[in-house]
Order: C-alpha cells, then structure tokens, then sequence
C-alpha cells in the first residue's frame, strides 16, 4: 500500500462511480482490487465512504452497485417530528412499504423501555422508508397495547405512529433519543438491503405523555449519507 496511497484509490473509485451509469454493477470485489492493486480488505475500507454518502449500495449475493444521489432530509433535533413531516417540510417525497404490525408481548428490553411489566401485551409496527424507491431508513415502534392496538391502525396508515397519535389528540410532551453509530444486524441490513454489519446512524428514544409516561419506544436506522441531522445550541 506504500506506493498506492489510500487517498489515489478513493480518487481512483470516485472516478470509477462518476463515470458508471446509474444501477448498474461495479466490478467484483476480487476484480476489482487486482484492478487497483490492493487487498480486499483496503478496498472495503475505502469504499464505506462511499456507502456512507449513498454513492453506491451493496447487496448480499449481488454485488455493488451504483446509485443516483438523492436530496439528504436535513433536520435540527431540537422538535421532534416525523420523517414524513420532515419531508414535506423539505419538498421531498418519501414513502413506506414492508409495513408489519403485530401484536407481542414485553420481554426484558421492552419492560424496562416502557416501564411495564414482562407479558405486557404490546404492538410492534416495524416499516421502511424509501427515498426514490430506495431504501432509506427501517423504522420500529412499540406501544403498550392499551395505548395503540394494532386493530386500531386505519387502513390508509402511512407509515408515522407519531403522527397517527398527534392526529388522534393523545397529548405528548417531551421524548428523549441516545445516538449512535452501529453495525447493521442481519434483520436491519435485509430491510435496508445493504450487507450486514454495514455503518448506520441508530437512535433508540422514548416518548412521553404529559403524565410522563413513556408511550412510544422506537428504534430507528438511517443510512447515514441520506440523513443530515443537527442540532442548534445556545452558549451557556
């Protein structure tokens, strides 16, 4: 690698990506660095950047392909607001499919984030939302079943529990998100059709009624070169 520095082959794959069409397939892995002369290993780790700037989508048993890059949904986290709020406001167009809702019960990691005891009946609405029809973002929330039953989804639902309990007046006040960069799991990575393991931008937030009570525990995974998130501070 000492005579092929890292900075020459990421110059070398942006042109490479530049100049391939839009859909259609880079070279194997393998091809593809004995065409650039490097390890296998190198080549991976130079094209995350890549991955991460949605420049090109690895699929399992598929190989690596090219993608048009679409508008990043740029947003502060100070309000909270849905990806669909978020991309209206934004003019962009978003839509949800692999919609599931199911009903289960609490298990350790659910009756903590929701203060509820294990067996509690809850329901999971687990979705995907696309950007240009590519996957973009995969989405889960739980609730208690006494606060949304999965009966109670309209047919239309598209795809924001957020925006489903705003709309039907239950009076939310505060939701607390940590952030952090994770491994896609096998789960994930199928949703999102990238490779497992693959970098994603992962909050886990709770939601909160005026009594305090946690409503919402969701779990969300971005595709970080589709997202710009940030947040205004005043100086203390």
């Amino acid at each position: 690698m000492a005579n092929f520095p890292f900075q020459r082959l990421q110059a070398d794959l942006a042109a490479l990506i530049a100049r391939t069409p839009a859909g259609q397939r880079l070279p194997s892995e393998p091809d593809l660095a004995k065409q650039l002369g490097v390890s296998r290993a190198t080549l991976r780790e130079a094209m995350r950047s890549f991955e991460t700037q949605g420049l090109i989508r690895r699929r399992q048993g598929s190989g690596t392909f090219v993608v048009g890059k679409v508008q990043a949904l740029d947003s502060g986290l100070e309000v909270l607001e849905s990806l669909e709020t978020m991309a209206k406001r934004l003019g962009l167009e978003v839509s949800v499919s692999d919609l599931n809702i199911e009903s289960i019960v609490s298990d350790d990691e659910f009756s903590t984030a929701l203060s509820v005891s294990v067996g509690t009946p809850l329901t999971r609405v687990r979705r995907v939302v696309r950007a240009d029809s590519r996957p973009v973002a995969y989405l889960v929330d739980v609730l208690p079943e006494n606060i949304l039953h999965s009966k109670d989804m309209p047919d239309n639902f598209h795809g924001s529990v957020l925006d489903f309990l705003l709309g039907r007046g239950d009076s939310l006040t505060s939701s607390r998100a940590n952030v952090s960069a994770i491994g896609a799991t096998a789960e994930v990575a199928k949703a999102l059709e990238i490779q497992r393991g693959d970098v994603l931008l992962h909050f886990y937030s709770q939601l909160f009624d005026e009594n305090n009570k946690v409503v919402d525990y969701s779990l969300s995974y971005f595709i970080p070169g589709y997202f710009h998130f940030h947040i205004m501070r005043r100086v203390g």
